[in-house]
C-alpha cells in the first residue's frame, strides 16, 4: 500500500501555490514541517489549517511537509486533501465557504462575448482573472490539466469557486470528456457554479446525461437553482449532430466550436483564413439560431497577433457568432470591442425601431424606413442591438 503522496507544485517560477508531501504513519500523531518565506507572519495560521484539514479527513498519524510559495488557504487545503485522497479513501472533504461576493446569479440571455480559459491546476492564474472583465471565467479541467493531475485539479477548482473573486464574471467550469467529467460535476456543481462546458460533445444524449447528474447533485445538496450548459463541438460527428445537441435540454444556453480538435479530426491544418472550418462554423451558427441559443466561436491561439485576432473576430461576428473564447487576458478587450455594436450600427437600429413604433401607433402592419420596407426579423435585430447597447451602457 502506498504510504507517501505528493500534491501541488514547487519551483523558482511557482507563485501562489505550494507542494505538500504526506507520509501516513501507524502512530506518533501529526507532525507538520513548513518551509515558507512567510513562516514568521503566517506560519501558525498555515499549521493550524493543515491540522484542521487532516482532522476533517480522518488522518490521525502522519508527517506533512509543506513547501509554500505564497499559497492562499483554499489552495493549501486542496493540496493537502489531494495528497490524503491519493493514500486513502475518504467520504469527507475540506471545503471553504463561498465568499459573499460570489453569490450572484447568471441568466439565460446573459451576454457571453468573451470567456477566459484558466488552467485548473494553476492557482496563480485564477486569483486576479476577474479584473480583466471577461464575460465569463472558465476554470478548465480538461486539456490544460495533465492526466495524472486531474483529481488534484478538481479539488483546487472546487475550492477556487468558493474563494476566488470573479468580479461578476459568469462562473464556468470545463469538465473532462464523459464519462470522467461526471466526477468533476460532483465537486464543482454545489459551489455556486453558473455554467458547465461539455467538451467533445457528439450526441444529445451526452447533454441529457450531464443535466441529469447536475439535477441529482443539486437535489442531494438541497439547492434549487439552474446551472446552464455550453456543449463544445469538436468533431465532424458533433458538427453533423449540432441541432440535436443544441435542443437536447432547456439548460443549453450556448454552443461553442473547438477548431483545434475539429481540424485534427478532419486531418487538415487550421489556417488563418479558416476556409477549412467554414462549413462547420456556419453549421454550428445555424443550429444555434434555429434552437434559440448563443453560438460561440473557437479560441484564437496566436496570443501575440492582435491584428490577426481583430480580423478573426470580425469574421466571426459576420458569420453570426455572438462570442469567442480567450486564452490570454490581453485578448479580452479586443474581442469584447469587436462584438459590441458601434455608434453607426446603434443609430441605424434606433431609426428602425422608431419606424416600427410609429407604424404600430398608426395601426399599420407595414414598416418602412424611407423608401425601404423593413421586415419583422430586421426589427427584432434592431431591438436586440439597442437592448445590448443599453445593457452595456448601464
Amino acid at each position: 500500500m502506498k504510504q507517501t503522496a505528493i500534491a501541488g507544485n514547487k519551483g523558482d517560477r511557482i507563485r501562489s501555490d505550494c507542494q505538500v508531501k504526506l507520509q501516513l504513519l501507524e502512530k506518533g500523531g501529526l507532525d507538520i514541517k513548513l518551509h515558507s518565506k512567510v513562516d514568521r507572519m503566517f506560519g501558525a495560521q498555515i499549521r493550524k489549517q493543515a491540522l484542521e484539514v487532516l482532522d476533517t479527513l480522518g488522518v490521525k498519524h502522519a508527517i506533512l511537509e509543506i513547501e509554500d510559495a505564497g499559497a492562499l488557504p483554499f489552495v493549501i487545503g486542496a493540496r493537502i486533501e489531494a495528497a490524503v485522497k491519493q493514500l486513502q479513501a475518504s467520504s469527507h472533504s475540506w471545503i471553504p465557504p463561498v465568499i459573499e461576493q460570489n453569490r450572484y446569479e447568471t441568466g439565460r440571455e446573459r451576454f457571453r462575448f468573451s470567456r477566459l480559459y484558466l488552467p485548473g491546476n494553476s492557482p496563480s492564474m485564477m486569483l486576479n482573472a476577474g479584473i480583466h472583465q471577461p464575460d465569463g471565467i472558465i476554470l478548465d479541467l480538461e486539456d490544460s490539466v495533465a492526466p495524472e493531475r486531474k483529481a488534484e485539479a478538481r479539488l483546487l477548482v472546487r475550492n477556487a469557486l468558493c474563494q476566488v473573486d470573479f468580479y461578476g464574471a459568469e462562473r464556468m467550469v470545463r469538465i473532462n470528456q464523459l464519462p470522467a467529467g461526471l466526477e468533476d460535476l460532483d465537486e464543482v456543481v454545489p459551489q455556486h457554479l453558473h455554467l458547465v462546458l461539455l467538451p467533445k460533445c457528439e450526441h444529445g444524449s451526452q447533454v441529457v446525461e450531464v443535466v441529469e447528474r447536475i439535477q441529482s447533485i443539486l437535489k442531494v445538496h438541497k439547492q434549487e437553482r439552474e446551472i446552464f450548459l455550453m456543449p463544445i463541438i469538436e468533431s465532424a460527428l458533433g458538427v453533423e449532430n449540432a441541432f440535436e445537441i443544441a435542443t437536447a435540454s432547456k439548460s443549453v444556453v450556448a454552443m461553442a466550436i473547438g477548431l483545434e480538435d475539429y481540424t485534427a479530426d478532419l486531418g487538415v491544418k487550421r489556417t488563418q483564413s479558416g476556409e477549412e472550418s467554414l462549413y462547420a462554423r456556419t453549421r454550428v451558427v445555424n443550429a444555434c439560431k434555429a434552437a434559440g441559443i448563443q453560438p460561440i466561436d473557437s479560441v484564437y491561439s496566436d496570443v501575440a497577433n492582435m491584428d490577426g485576432l481583430r480580423k478573426n473576430v470580425e469574421t466571426s461576428r459576420s458569420l453570426g457568432f455572438e462570442g469567442m473564447g480567450c486564452i490570454h487576458p490581453r485578448q479580452v478587450p479586443v474581442i469584447k470591442e469587436a462584438f459590441v455594436p458601434g455608434a453607426e450600427e446603434i443609430e441605424i437600429a434606433k431609426r428602425i425601431v422608431e419606424a416600427f413604433e410609429e407604424a404600430e401607433a398608426r395601426g399599420s402592419g407595414v414598416v418602412a424606413l424611407g423608401s425601404k420596407m423593413i421586415d419583422p426579423p430586421v426589427v427584432l435585430r434592431a431591438q436586440r442591438i439597442l437592448e445590448l447597447a443599453g445593457l452595456l451602457k448601464s
